[in-house]
């Protein structure tokens, strides 16, 4: 027999198999059990995270031999021929290939016929969303009311591209990404079981590449395997995906960190020599800055490496924060750099290159909740000396050269009136203490010319 890929092989084939999705498993495990089954159910979802494959076994626990139940026993005819593809009742539809409507109409011509073999007639339709929209017009009235026999499972990367009167007809499950636990723990399990010997550090470097997608992590260590002559083997992994080992961006962090420049460009330099891809170093570094600020934070916080653990006790965390937001914007800006090579030593250089200026504790700035009480003692005014030196600057007269006219300084007196004695409050004496500023600051004021008086009426004429 020709050698099967991981991904078929590891295919679950009932829903105790299955790697994570466990919202979406108990409501179809109650309704197979409660015997509550929807016409028309609808998996959506990121790719390679089960929905063909919750589908399929969906279809094989509504026509299992033994009756309709969540647990299919596997051994029956119609488990087995469900399992190899040859059910004639379960009528798998790739939409991408058939989106016109005269096909839609086709399989639908079929609809009212009994099943031939099974308990159900099963349409899977993939990727739904491909349909045309005269395709979903001749598919609603037909999913709004199907015969008793028929049961519709759609499966689409992209729900938004669905007519709104197809998704009030079905059963909505969104299946969520694998976390990267979970990825690292089904590939271990999968290597004890294929007898393949593989580190903790290769299998975490596939399941961080797989980007949420136990296919594309099957596949990329069916790769790493045929990559590293049947064996898992951490070099060859990362000359595989074009990525390099942390050590290299620790040193590089810690060199900007210490200001050394030469340092950077020869650590590059070496970096270059392997080839490796310069977007994806962009984005371990940014990784990496993001498990400095948690472990700066969280000082339990769960981490492997042990070189980042200590170096996160030796940069400060507004550096970090700083050397994060600089390598997000240069990750931005990396594809319109002349070439990846150069747009990561600019990245590196504006660490280099920037500082935080002002660093404001926030212990400091937050109010105390006792603060406001006074213990029995007064509080003292900080503002008393400032409005006491200038108390002798009341009543200054200002003579004009031309009339000799006298203007008192009012400003200044009642500045000095509403002086209290005692029990100051803070916003009293901000204000009291920029009065006083802007009176030393600010010119003497004159007072305008008086208007001319009016001229004298005319005598009047004599008689």
């Amino acid at each position: 027999m020709s050698y099967q890929v991981l991904a078929r092989k590891w295919r679950p084939q009932n829903f105790k198999e299955m790697v994570g999705q466990q919202h979406v498993l108990r409501g179809l495990i109650n309704a197979l059990d409660n015997d509550r089954l929807h016409h028309a159910y609808l998996f959506t979802g990121t790719r390679g995270v089960g929905k063909t494959t919750v589908a399929r076994i969906l279809a094989k626990c509504l026509n299992c031999e033994t009756g309709i139940t969540s647990e299919p026993c596997g051994t029956c005819g119609a488990c087995q021929e469900i399992a190899t593809g040859r059910f004639v009742d379960l009528i798998e539809v790739d939409a991408a290939s058939r989106t016109k409507v005269e096909d839609t109409r086709e399989l639908l011509d079929n609809v009212q016929y009994a099943p031939t073999h099974g308990r159900f007639k099963v349409y899977l339709i993939d990727e739904v969303h491909m349909l045309s929209g005269h395709s979903f017009n001749a598919l609603l009235k037909t999913l709004e009311e199907p015969p008793e026999h028929v049961k519709f499972l759609f499966a689409t990367t992209d729900p938004q591209k669905l007519p709104v009167t197809i998704l009030s007809r079905c059963l909505q499950f969104n299946l969520k990404r694998m976390t990267l636990d979970m990825i690292s723990g089904h590939l271990k399990h999968l290597l004890a079981a294929e007898n393949i010997s593989g580190g903790d550090d290769s299998i975490r470097l596939l399941s961080r590449a797989a980007d949420g997608s136990m296919r594309d992590a099957l596949s990329l260590m069916d790769q790493a395997i045929a990559f590293g002559n049947g064996n898992l083997v951490l070099d060859d992994v990362q000359e595989m995906l074009g990525s390099i080992a942390n050590d290299p961006l620790i040193q590089l962090i810690k060199m900007v960190a210490s200001g050394d420049g030469a340092g950077i460009i020869r650590k590059v330099e070496d970096m270059a020599g392997v080839t490796p891809d310069f977007a994806a170093a962009t984005d371990a570094l940014i990784a990496m800055l993001h498990q400095l600020a948690v472990l700066q934070v969280v000082k339990d916080a769960d981490e492997d490496d042990d070189n980042l653990r200590e170096l996160s006790g030796h940069i400060s965390k507004e550096d970090v924060q700083l050397y994060y937001q600089i390598a997000i914007n240069g990750r931005r800006d990396l594809s319109l750099a002349p070439d990846p090579r150069s747009g990561f030593e600019m990245l590196l250089l504006r660490m280099l290159a920037f500082r935080p200026t002002m660093i404001a504790p926030i212990s400091e700035n937050t109010p105390k909740p006792d603060s406001a009480k006074n213990d029995g003692q007064e509080p003292v005014a900080q503002a008393d000396e400032v409005i006491k030196s200038k108390s002798d600057e009341t009543d200054i007269a200002v003579s004009d050269g031309q009339d000799g006219v006298e203007v008192v300084d009012e400003v200044s007196n009642e500045t000095t009136e509403a002086a209290p004695e005692e029990n100051v409050p803070e916003s009293e004496e901000l204000k009291k203490k920029t009065i006083a500023s802007l009176i030393e600051s600010s010119p003497s004021l004159t007072a305008p010319a008086p208007a001319p008086a009016p001229a004298p009426a005319p005598a009047p004429a004599p008689a």
